[in-house]
């Protein structure tokens, strides 16, 4: 399965790997499914995700409720095609969260036009993107030029490399 929007892509591990030690944590999270047969037809029908290891801070939804500063979020998702009609795809996902009281879950239901021809186009917009990476430590270029620091309490880069200019 695939997510992307603007280069963030989500990925979904079905190999039957455990959960690692330790990950980095993304926009995403970390993904690990598992296929079922849930009518038994022999047939893999229904997609089991978890997803753990979403940075934060975050919030719940559009009303801007922020999810717990642990970042300890578990999402669980159940996705199946229905069966009479194999253009509609339901997702039932239950967020857990130290913010809530009790886990929350919702259903989406999405659906495709099968006669749309699929075109899948590339998009690109790091033209004029100001994030720059220096030994590690992201920083953000402002847009009077100067470099800015991403995080709280970010120490600056080492410039020793870098051409100084006179003043």
């Amino acid at each position: 399965m695939l997510l992307e929007h603007i280069h963030d892509s989500r990925r979904i591990y079905t190999d039957g790997r455990d959960w690692p030690k330790e990950f980095n944590r993304t926009l995403a999270g970390y993904s690990i499914g598992k296929w079922a047969d849930e009518d038994g037809d022999g047939k893999y029908d229904t997609l089991y995700v978890e997803t753990r290891g979403m940075r934060g801070p975050r919030t719940f939804d559009a009303t801007g409720m922020p999810l717990h500063a642990d970042n300890q979020t578990i999402v669980k998702e159940k996705l199946s095609i229905t069966k009479a009609n194999p253009n509609v795809m339901h997702n039932e996902m239950t967020t857990i969260d130290n913010s809530l009281t009790r886990p929350w879950t919702v259903t989406k239901v999405y659906g495709r036009n099968p006669n749309e021809k699929l075109v899948w186009e590339e998009e690109n917009c790091a033209e004029g993107n100001g994030h720059v990476e220096i030994g590690g430590q992201g920083y953000f270029l402002s847009g009077d030029g100067q470099l800015m620091p991403t995080k709280k309490g970010q120490q600056p880069p080492d410039l020793r490399h870098f051409r100084q200019s006179a003043k």
